[in-house]
């Protein structure tokens, strides 16, 4: 079964009790840096979930209890000592912390010494030295029989009783100076034991020789003694104990060899990306509300009102006709607001006597006045984020119908909105422009600091303030006439006599861009506007592609640069303030419900909602994208056929509303020619209810949820 990287980095973060950095990469073990709090595990995908745990548990243990010292100014120890007195003391602190990891490390280390991750086989346990044998019996003790001698389990003893850092570096020294010893005795012993092998081949040539000339071997016999004595001698002194090799804790080595090959493979795609949200500059991204409108009346101060006369007819029957659907939202808003305060009205007494209740005080003690108190209502706002790209085209302007009678709502009951357009064509024009002699595109600078890791938001990208309600009435409807214009001539619905400015054209799909940008966009709309509660209206045709993130690139001179790492389901979005991950996938959707997840965790105040406009051929693969299975698929398109619109609960977004373009841009006003039969007549009143029902319908369940 496969582990899951995100849940264990959970584990890691709950067992510390605090937001540690989990990472998982293709590293050979793990590792806890106790100065940065960056808790590095290694991508074990071939181990148990049990395995898992330990070995997360494991680290956790250090990252709690070892302190971020530099213990090798206190003593002169080799860190192998120190690892084995420290891994005792850090498993029973966790241990003792956590009664229900006793389980975990048991049956953990019951499972790699069956798969002899230590790799002891069929070797003689006593012949390790005292390091290994305390390593091996603090680990899978209760397995396999380690002996010690009595000297031994007093410093096993002192091991095991450590409670601080300096008991474990008051250990690591014993037990160090222990196995120092036992090595020198072992080589000692090790050398007289060649020494006397040699002297008996010695012996043994002098015996083979004994039958020949007498002088001739006694020679050879003096020359052979000489040297021989010498020689073991000398190599003996060699080997004094300040010279003698240190000793190795190879139950350390073997462990971690084992442990390596549980790592996934190095070639392996699904090494993580870890990325992080940049602080983006809010001043570079957003055209202002005066900007913008400025732009627009500069170009169409160049065509007669003739040219416009066919769209602005249009946009006055559209909005006369919208009215209907604002007052419906209207008093849906009102209906809905005041059976909140109703829910919200708590009655108490007074303590003071009623007068015309004094009658009933025989039987009844309720004869005090009461007073009811309505709770304070909660301040609303709404941002709006509009997909001004060009696959926008054909439904722009009855994306933009819906978003008028929002906005026109909005300013019926004084609720404070923005509403920006992305854009990768604002400032491209721009730079065009105003860039340096020789600059090219590229050069343009970004909106965030490279930094390593962080998410990647292109110089181009802008979002566009289109509508606000910081204008007067007047100004708002220019600004609302001058949108529509832009929406038809994109769409080139009605007769166009005109075009548009170029930094308005339609581009690319910078959504999850804008989903950056809101980190600083709603906490400042929030406290701008002295807010409760906001609500995030994204109206969109489509997802967009994933970010890269930074990667810094070295040179092998030394020098480097900023380079990009393409995004995709090896990436893990970082929230450090949070303490939560979130783990992308390779569709396009898959990147953009991560952002808004985090967005929703990060402000829990705000209520995320999409506005999806659909052409009918295109529902069934929305559909399948935003359902679990194949019966669901059918059951959301039946109801799409019916309903022409449908709401989808299990995503990102607290909802998510799929609407017709088809149906949307029918006309909901009933006309029919003068000479039109019975039948013709039926059909234009049917299709007239339909729309307003379509609309009703939406618009009602929008209200519901920004009440």
């Amino acid at each position: 079964m496969q582990v899951k990287h995100e849940i264990k980095s959970q584990l890691a973060k709950l067992l510390a009790t605090e937001n540690l950095i989990v990472e998982h990469k293709q590293v050979q073990t793990a590792s806890f840096n106790v100065h940065t709090r960056l808790l590095l595990l290694p991508q074990w995908e071939k181990a148990s979930n049990m395995v898992y745990d330990l070995l997360v548990a494991h680290e956790v243990g250090h990252a709690l209890f070892t302190p971020d010292e530099k213990w090798d100014e206190v003593v002169d120890v080799p860190p192998q000592f120190v690892n084995v007195v420290e891994d005792v003391r850090i498993e029973k602190l966790i241990k003792r912390k956590y009664l229900g990891l006793g389980k975990t490390f048991f049956q953990g280390y019951r499972e790699l010494n069956e798969q002899d991750f230590f790799q002891i086989g069929e070797e003689d346990i006593e012949s390790f030295n005292l390091a290994d044998r305390v390593n091996l019996h603090a680990k899978i003790g209760h397995f396999v029989d380690v002996p010690f001698t009595d000297v031994e389990r007093g410093i096993l003893k002192i091991v095991e009783d450590c409670e601080t850092f300096e008991d474990t570096l008051a250990a690591s020294v014993i037990l160090y100076e222990y196995c120092k010893r036992e090595k020198e005795v072992s080589s000692k012993i090790s050398d007289i034991d060649e020494h006397q092998q040699g002297n008996n081949s010695g012996d043994s040539e002098e015996t083979e020789n004994s039958d020949g000339d007498k002088g001739d071997v006694d020679e050879g016999d003096s020359e052979e003694k000489s040297s021989g004595e010498d020689k073991p001698e000398g190599d003996l002194q060699s080997k004094t104990p300040g010279q003698t090799a240190d000793p190795n804790v190879r139950t350390l080595d073997s462990f971690d060899e084992s442990i390596r090959d549980l790592n996934a493979p190095q070639y392996d795609r699904n090494e993580l990306n870890y990325v992080e949200i940049p602080d983006v500059n809010l001043d570079t991204i957003i055209a202002k509300n005066s900007e913008v409108h400025e732009v627009i009346d500069g170009f169409y101060s160049q065509y007669g009102q003739v040219c416009f006369y066919d769209v602005d007819k249009s946009f006055s029957e559209f909005k006369k006709s919208a009215q209907k659907e604002v007052n419906y939202l209207v008093k849906e808003f009102e209906c809905r607001k005041a059976a909140d305060a109703y829910a919200r009205a708590s009655t108490s007494r007074t303590g003071v006597l009623d007068t015309q209740r004094l009658h009933s005080y025989k039987y009844s003690e309720d004869i005090f006045k009461r007073i009811t108190t309505v709770a304070d209502g909660k301040n609303h706002g709404l941002v709006f984020i509009l997909d001004w790209s060009g696959s926008m085209s054909h439904v722009i302007d009855d994306t933009c119908k819906q978003l008028f009678n929002l906005v026109w709502f909005c300013k019926k009951v004084n609720i404070p909105f923005d509403v920006y357009a992305f854009t990768n064509e604002w400032r491209r024009h721009q730079w065009h422009l105003t860039a340096p002699e020789g600059e090219k595109f590229n050069d343009m600078p970004p909106h965030a600091k490279k930094k390593e890791g962080n998410l990647v938001v292109e110089g181009c990208f802008s979002l566009m303030n289109i509508l606000t309600s910081k204008v007067s009435g007047k100004v708002f409807e220019n600004q609302i006439r001058n949108i529509y214009r832009l929406a038809n001539s994109f769409s080139c619905r009605y007769s166009c006599g005109y075009s548009y400015p170029a930094q308005l054209s339609l581009s690319g799909t910078p959504l999850n861009e804008s989903l950056v940008a809101l980190h600083k966009i709603l906490p400042k709309f929030q406290k701008e506007n002295r807010l409760q509660k906001v609500h995030t209206i994204i109206l969109t045709d489509g997802e967009a592609g994933p970010l890269n993130s930074y990667r810094w690139m070295d040179y092998p001179e030394g020098d480097g640069y900023y380079g990009q790492r393409r995004s995709g389901g090896n990436t893990i979005l970082r929230d450090r303030k949070l303490g939560t991950t979130y783990k992308f996938d390779w569709s396009h959707h898959g990147f953009t419900g991560p952002l808004i997840q985090n967005l929703r965790d990060k402000f829990p105040s705000v209520s995320f909602i999409g506005i999806r406009v659909l052409a009918p051929r295109d529902f069934q693969y929305f559909a399948r994208n935003y359902t679990q299975s194949c019966v669901e698929t059918c059951e959301v398109t039946t109801q799409w056929k019916k309903e022409k619109s449908c709401t989808f609960k299990n995503t990102a977004y607290h909802a998510y509303f799929a609407l017709s373009s088809a149906a949307l841009s029918q006309d909901s006003e009933f006309e029919v020619d003068e000479d039109a039969n019975k039948t013709q007549i039926k059909r234009a009143f049917m299709k007239s209810l339909k729309t307003k029902k379509l609309n009703k319908r939406v618009l009602g369940e929008f209200i519901s949820l920004v009440v």
